[in-house]
């Protein structure tokens, strides 16, 4: 059966895509971020996933104000990279795991969450960022990925209880998959931010390092973490961090801390990392 293998947590800053994009990561400035990943590019190299589930939210680049589903899942084979303003991202294409994406789908709709299928998704900085801090620029991404799109952009935004919820629905339908796969979960977004008005630049670090213990030692209690919280506490884009409940529902209830990692700032953001895996592997 398909069994996951591991979760993984990252923040997908916009303007760490540009600094791999142009050759910047060893910059004064951004070298100290990067250099927290490169233990994980190592673990991830020697730990491969054949499929990693990545839990992103859109910006406002593939879907719209006038569409913006709360829960999605892409079915399609392959997914372009947005153009978010400034033109694509110059990365690989993202390819996907059709035969997996569609069992997922249809098993979390008969679970009753109303998931909507995209047979069709372009990818903007929330999933392709992750995918560079943990990968580089390879030619080709080594994994296959299935795009989770949650929103956390309009009200009304899911609830952290629904969103680790989904995570245990995700744990039962992958092991529930007729095939031998490594799968990865990622959770994506946050930390502590806020990237307008007149607390532009907020950054609650202590805040933040306890959300990570928390979703380590306690998820079954931040579950329950009211929106209201993270505006005050981690700005008003803390909220992406319900996506990284989504991850820890999906490892079970007990889980190992292989590596962490904060970083502050990056581009006015409170980057955080961790790696977990299942405790009964």
């Amino acid at each position: 059966m398909a069994k996951i293998t591991a979760g993984i947590a990252t923040s997908h800053v916009p303007a760490v895509g540009h600094a791999v994009d142009s050759g910047r990561t060893q910059d004064d400035y951004w070298k100290p971020m990067f250099d927290g990943y490169e233990f994980s590019k190592k673990w991830i190299a020697e730990n491969p996933a054949d499929v990693a589930i990545i839990v992103y939210n859109d910006h406002a680049s593939y879907f719209g104000m006038d569409i913006m589903p709360t829960f999605a899942m892409g079915i399609a084979e392959k997914f372009n990279i947005c153009d978010e303003g400034y033109g694509p991202r110059p990365i690989p294409v993202v390819e996907g795991h059709a035969e997996l994406a569609t069992h997922l789908a249809a098993s979390l709709i008969l679970d009753d969450f109303d998931m909507t299928v995209l047979n069709k998704l372009d990818v903007d900085h929330g999933l392709t960022v992750p995918l560079s801090l943990m990968y580089g620029t390879p030619d080709k991404w080594p994994t296959k990925v299935i795009p989770l799109p949650v929103n956390v952009v309009m009200n009304p935004q899911p609830s952290g209880e629904r969103c680790f919820s989904l995570g245990k629905a995700i744990k039962d339908a992958v092991e529930q998959f007729d095939g031998d796969l490594k799968v990865h979960i990622w959770g994506t977004g946050g930390m502590s931010h806020q990237i307008q008005g007149a607390r532009a630049g907020l950054i609650n670090l202590p805040w933040d390092i306890q959300f990570m213990d928390d979703l380590i030692n306690d998820p079954e209690t931040l579950q329950y973490k009211p929106h209201l919280e993270y505006m005050v506490e981690a700005g008003s884009e803390g909220v992406e961090l319900i996506m990284w409940l989504i991850m820890r529902g999906a490892l079970g209830d007990k889980v190992n801390e292989v590596h962490r990692f904060n970083h502050v700032p990056a581009s006015n953001t409170s980057v955080g990392h961790l790696i977990l895996t299942p405790k009964d592997n």
